[in-house]
């Protein structure tokens, strides 16, 4: 099973390992379109105005541009450790060890926008680059990454629920996999979706996947994992999910 994480805007600085080394991260198909990305932001980070208005930033923001000046040289650490937020903080993947943390870093991956995605465990620098940023000379990053990243997605034979929120998922589709949203429920039975709080419900029902004991092979599994955590958790279609909380 794979778990498709959406990744956060917000990231730790710093790191124990080495400067950014694409042979070290997953997916090496990806790594011409990851160096071309990576040198693209490094450059354009030499122009502070012109990086602001590329990553759609505020100048109070200038010290993203400095991450991204510093890509190649910065230290890294695990993906899954990377990322900060709401949805990161539900997962708490800094608490994981031992056994859990085994199943969660062949479990867990993360979409990027810089990286197209990497696995919990592959080693990443602190950067800021959206999946709604247009590099000069790139155009959309939809149209960068999807020749490419489409057919490594397509090619994964395990179980994939994808969390991804609409931004990353329009990179790449990825056929079959359980998709997953997070509704209320009225007296009536009527469902809405979820904004508020949408990202820490994730992040618990990706909790749940990347520690569970078992091996989930398909949407019955992911339900009964969830219902055992305590998550209300619903199939809704072949390849649809209902986590169901309160209004």
């Amino acid at each position: 099973m794979l778990v498709l994480l959406p990744p956060s805007e917000t990231k730790t600085d710093g790191g124990d390992g080495r400067c950014l080394a694409l042979d070290s991260l997953s997916f090496p198909e990806l790594n011409p379109v990851r160096r071309k990305l990576a040198d693209a932001l490094a450059e354009l980070a030499k122009d502070v105005p012109a990086s602001l208005s590329a990553l759609g930033l505020s100048e109070r923001q200038h010290g993203e541009v400095k991450r991204n000046a510093t890509l190649w040289s910065s230290p890294t650490t695990p993906a899954v450790l990377r990322y900060t937020g709401v949805l990161y903080d539900a997962l708490g993947a800094g608490s994981f060890t031992g056994a859990v943390w085994e199943r969660a870093r062949h479990r867990l991956a993360v979409a990027s926008a810089l990286f197209g995605v990497v696995r919990a465990d592959d080693p990443i620098p602190a950067y800021r680059l959206s999946g709604t940023s247009a590099l000069p000379g790139f155009g959309s990053l939809r149209s960068v990454w999807r020749p490419v990243l489409e057919p490594v997605l397509g090619a994964i034979d395990d179980l994939v629920v994808d969390l991804r929120s609409g931004t990353y998922a329009a990179l790449a589709r990825v056929p079959g996999a359980i998709t997953v949203r997070v509704v209320t429920q009225d007296a009536h039975g009527r469902r809405t979706t979820v904004s508020h709080h949408n990202k820490a419900h994730k992040g618990r029902f990706a909790a749940a996947l990347a520690t569970t004991a078992c091996e989930p092979s398909g949407p019955e599994d992911l339900v009964a994992v969830a219902r055992a955590e305590g998550i209300t958790c619903e199939q809704t279609g072949d390849t649809t999910l209902d986590v169901i909380v309160g209004g």
